[in-house]
């Protein structure tokens, strides 16, 4: 009774529960990414993402004493806030990186040349100095504080509109969706055409062509990429879009025709044939019947082709070059992760950036994504 037809495995919930695990797996850094790239750089540094939540006590980014001097009592003062929010409590502070909590708050540090400086709670601080301090470098305070939790678009502003490594991520984002979108298009629009021929047309060769194209399958594109751009730069193409466009058009081919094929061949023949019968041109096939089955067929090599294209590195470095008008989106993150690895905020909204879109286009279409995959395999 057990493998009676409509029962489910006993397994089941071991399934399910795999699925779940690997959804966890896939999701939780997405979501961690998400957040941190909302948080400040102490906050990244201090904490995990999972305490964002919460109050924190960390080490602060050192704060320079600055503002007008007031003589007071035949000394110079100046007084001031180290926090502006008026949330910050510190619990310890110093003037020195060897010993940044090294006077509690309230307490008095004596400084060089007569100088002292008192630090509150609250963030505010007393500098005194029997000299005028004008033209003088001023200390440095180091702050160990509880935080409140903190969320800004600050990130989002710096990365998408500030000038970093020469160029914004928004002029990198721009740049590699004209590399991207036209990268994908092309080779769906030239495997179509191919498929519906390797599928359906009866002419000599058909079969060596097929094989061809299975074999180009196992060929890694790094053999490809000087020979290749040598010949951009042979015919004239050289380095820019035309010829990163036509390279992702030939790299893609392979895979769009033989997934593309497969689905068309598995497509019903009495609906081409009674087309034939009606007098339909091969061109009126494809176009009116053919390409609108094969919707989820062209839409899960899409899926694939966009990502590739999207999150591609080396090509683009060889067929588009490294400068500020062309670089793309990783070209860019590195840059970033060379000059500015310690501002871990800039990367998680720098990195966040770059996936939101491929995200969006895989949730988009991934309905169609495991019927394409598995089109013509059953017959």
């Amino acid at each position: 009774m057990e493998n009676i037809a409509g029962k489910k495995p006993a397994l089941t919930w071991a399934v399910h529960l795999s699925v779940g695990l690997l959804v966890l797996l896939w999701v939780i850094p997405t979501i961690g990414l998400l957040v941190s790239s909302f948080r400040s750089g102490d906050q990244i540094v201090s904490s995990g993402w999972w305490n964002a939540l919460f109050t924190q006590e960390q080490q602060l980014s050192p704060i320079r004493v600055e503002g007008a001097e007031v003589p007071r009592d035949g000394m110079f003062v100046i007084e001031g806030r180290l926090f502006g929010d008026g949330g910050t409590t510190v619990s310890a502070w110093g003037t020195s990186s060897r010993e940044p909590a090294a006077f509690a708050p309230g307490a008095v540090a004596e400084l060089d040349d007569g100088q002292t400086v008192a630090v509150q709670a609250d963030g505010s601080y007393v500098l005194t100095s029997p000299v005028s301090t004008e033209g003088t470098r001023l200390p440095r305070i180091f702050t160990t504080a509880a935080t409140p939790p903190e969320f800004s678009l600050n990130n989002y502003n710096t990365v998408l509109f500030s000038p970093m490594a020469g160029q914004s991520i928004f002029q990198a984002f721009m740049n590699t969706a004209t590399v991207a979108i036209p990268a994908t298009i092309i080779p769906i629009l030239i495997a179509a055409f191919a498929a519906y021929a390797l599928a359906w047309m009866d002419f000599p060769g058909r079969a060596l062509l097929i094989a061809t194209i299975v074999g180009l399958l196992v060929v890694p594109l790094q053999l490809a990429l000087i020979p290749l751009l040598q010949i951009h730069n042979a015919v004239g193409i050289g380095k820019g879009y035309l010829g990163i466009w036509l390279a992702h058009t030939g790299f893609g081919l392979p895979l769009a025709i033989y997934l593309l094929r497969n689905y068309m061949a598995g497509l019903p023949r009495d609906i081409i044939e009674n087309a034939r019968v009606d007098g339909a041109t091969d061109f009126q096939i494809f176009v009116k019947i053919i390409l609108p089955l094969s919707f989820p067929a062209l839409a899960s090599f899409a899926i694939f082709q966009f990502l590739w294209t999207w999150n591609d590195l080396l090509v683009a470095l060889v067929f588009l070059g490294t400068g500020n008008d062309e670089q793309v989106l990783t070209g860019n993150i590195v840059n970033l992760m060379g000059s500015r690895g310690g501002d871990w905020e800039i990367l998680s909204a720098s990195a966040f950036v770059s996936i939101a879109v491929p995200l969006v286009v895989f949730f988009a279409m991934q309905k169609y994504l495991v019927r394409g995959l598995l089109a013509g395999s059953v017959k």
